[in-house]
C-alpha cells in the first residue's frame, strides 16, 4: 500500500489545483502587491532632473550603487520612491541577529517562543525606520552635491526625500509582511525576487544586441545559455542537500503505558548560510569604487591605486571576494546556528544521537560536522559568484546574473514552490482519507 506522502504527491496535478480557492486567492494576492511594488519603482522623487540622474547613474554602476539597484529593480537609476526598497529592513534584520550573541535580553527574547519573536521583529521594524532615515538623508546630501540633479537644493529637498524614502520602505515592509501572511509565504524574499528578475528581461536583449552587432559570438552566447542551465541545476542540488544526524528519543513509562522510543533526525544544511556572504563580501570590495566614483578620480593616490586593483576581473579582486565569501560563510553560520543550545535542546527532551554522549560532547560533534558542512558550503558559494566575474572580465559579457542574483533567484522559487505544494497537499487531505477509507463509517 502506498505511504501517506506518496498518495498525496499523486494527487497533485492542474485539476487539484483548479480547486484550491484558498490558495488561488493567495497566488492572486500575491501577485497585485507585487505589482503595486513595480509600479512603485517608476514612481520618481519630487525635484529630481531626470536627465541629469541618468547621467550621473551611468558613471556609479560599478559601485555600491550598481549592486543595490539590481536589489531594487532599477528603483535607484530612477531614484524612486522605493529607492531603498527592503534593504534597510535586511540590514536590521542582521544587526537584530548579530546582537542577539551579544546582549542577554535579546537573547532570552530568542528562548522565548512566539512571543519573544513578535518582540524581536518589533525591535527590527524600529531599526528598519533608523536606519532608512540615515540612508534616505545620505541619498539627499549626495544628490544635491550631483551637479544639476536637483532642481531646488535646501532643507526642504531634504526633509521630503528622507520622509518619502523611509516611507517607501516602511510600506514596502508592510507589503512584505502581508504577502507572508495572506499571501504564499516569503514577502521578503519575492519582493527581491520581483525586483531581480524585472531586470531580467532588459539585460536578455542588451546580450542578444551585442551578439547581433558582433561584440559577442554565438558560440559564447551558446556557452551562457548553457552554463545558466548547469549553475541552476548545481544551485537547486546544494540548496536542498541536507546533512540529517539520527536523533534517538529512549523509552519512558508513564503509569502502565510505555511512551518514546521514537527516532527522528537533525537536518544541517550545506549552505546554511544562505546569500548573506556574497552580499557582504561584494559590498565591502565595492566601497573603494564608490568613493572613488564620488571624488571623480580626484581623490588620494592611493585610493585610486586600490580602486585599480579592485577592479572587476582583477586577480587582487578575485582573491579577495573569495575570501570574503568564505569569512562570512562560517561567521555567519556561527551566527544563526548554536551547537550548544541544540545540544541542550536534545538533552532537556531526552534525546541523544547514537554513540555520542549527551551535553557538550553532542555539541561538539554538532560543531565538527557543521564545519566541514560550511566548508563545502563556502567552497561553492566561491565557484558560484566566481563564475559570472570571470566571463564579465574575460569576455566582457554583460552578466546580469551574476552569483548574488542567481542565488536569491534560484532559492526564492524553491521556497514559492515548497508553499504552493503545502498549500495543495493540505486541500487535498480530505481526499487522501476518502481514498484511504480512513473514515469510521466505511471500515
Amino acid at each position: 500500500m502506498a505511504s501517506a506522502a506518496e498518495q498525496l504527491a499523486a494527487n497533485l496535478n492542474f485539476a487539484a489545483f483548479s480547486k484550491a480557492t484558498e490558495l488561488k486567492k493567495r497566488i492572486w494576492f500575491t501577485l497585485g502587491a507585487l505589482i503595486v511594488y513595480r509600479l512603485g519603482t517608476y514612481v520618481p522623487l519630487p525635484g529630481i532632473d531626470p536627465s541629469a540622474l541618468a547621467q550621473v547613474f551611468s558613471q556609479q554602476q560599478s559601485g555600491l550603487l550598481g549592486v543595490f539597484d539590481m536589489f531594487a529593480g532599477g528603483a535607484i537609476g530612477r531614484m524612486a520612491i522605493f529607492a531603498l526598497a527592503i534593504m534597510p529592513y535586511i540590514s536590521a534584520s542582521i544587526i537584530i541577529q548579530l546582537m542577539t550573541t551579544v546582549s542577554p535580553h535579546l537573547a532570552q527574547l530568542k528562548k522565548e517562543g512566539e512571543q519573544g519573536r513578535k518582540q524581536i521583529n518589533q525591535y527590527t521594524r524600529y531599526g528598519t525606520v533608523v536606519l532608512a532615515t540615515l540612508q534616505g538623508y545620505g541619498i539627499a546630501v549626495g544628490l544635491e552635491g550631483a551637479q544639476n540633479v536637483v532642481i531646488d537644493p535646501g532643507i526642504f529637498f531634504r526633509i521630503t526625500t528622507v520622509i518619502t524614502l523611509v516611507g517607501g520602505t516602511v510600506f514596502l515592509m508592510w507589503l512584505g509582511e502581508q504577502i507572508t501572511s495572506r499571501g504564499v509565504g516569503n514577502g521578503i524574499s519575492l519582493i527581491i525576487f520581483a525586483g531581480i528578475v524585472a531586470e531580467l528581461p532588459r539585460a536578455l536583449a542588451g546580450t542578444l544586441e551585442l551578439g547581433r552587432q558582433g561584440a559577442l559570438s554565438t558560440a559564447i552566447i551558446l556557452f551562457l545559455a548553457v552554463m545558466v542551465v548547469i549553475v541552476i541545476m548545481a544551485i537547486v542540488f546544494v540548496e536542498r542537500a541536507q546533512r540529517r544526524l539520527l536523533v534517538q528519543y529512549p523509552k519512558r513509562q508513564v503509569g502502565n503505558k510505555l511512551y518514546g522510543g521514537d527516532s527522528s533526525h537533525l537536518p544541517l544544511k550545506l549552505n546554511t548560510a544562505g546569500v548573506i556572504p556574497p552580499i557582504f563580501a561584494s559590498s565591502l570590495l565595492l566601497l573603494p569604487v564608490t568613493i572613488a566614483n564620488f571624488t571623480s578620480g580626484q581623490g588620494p593616490d592611493w585610493l585610486n591605486s586600490v580602486t585599480a586593483l579592485l577592479g572587476h576581473g582583477q586577480p587582487l579582486y578575485m582573491a579577495f571576494y573569495a575570501a570574503g565569501i568564505i569569512f562570512f560563510a562560517f561567521f555567519y553560520t556561527a551566527i544563526v546556528f548554536n551547537p550548544q543550545d541544540t545540544a541542550d535542546n536534545l538533552k532537556k527532551y531526552g534525546g541523544f544521537i547514537p554513540g555520542i554522549r549527551p551535553g557538550q560532547r553532542t555539541a561538539e560533534y554538532i560543531d565538527y560536522v557543521l564545519t566541514r558542512l560550511t566548508a563545502v558550503g563556502a567552497i561553492y558559494l566561491t565557484i558560484v559568484c566566481l563564475l559570472p566575474e570571470l566571463l564579465i572580465s574575460q569576455y566582457s559579457v554583460p552578466f546580469y546574473f551574476g552569483g548574488t542574483s542567481l542565488l536569491i533567484v534560484v532559492s526564492v522559487t524553491m521556497d514559492t514552490v515548497s508553499q504552493i505544494q503545502s498549500h495543495l497537499l493540505a486541500h487535498q487531505y480530505e481526499g487522501l482519507i476518502k481514498k484511504s477509507k480512513l473514515r469510521g463509517g466505511k471500515r
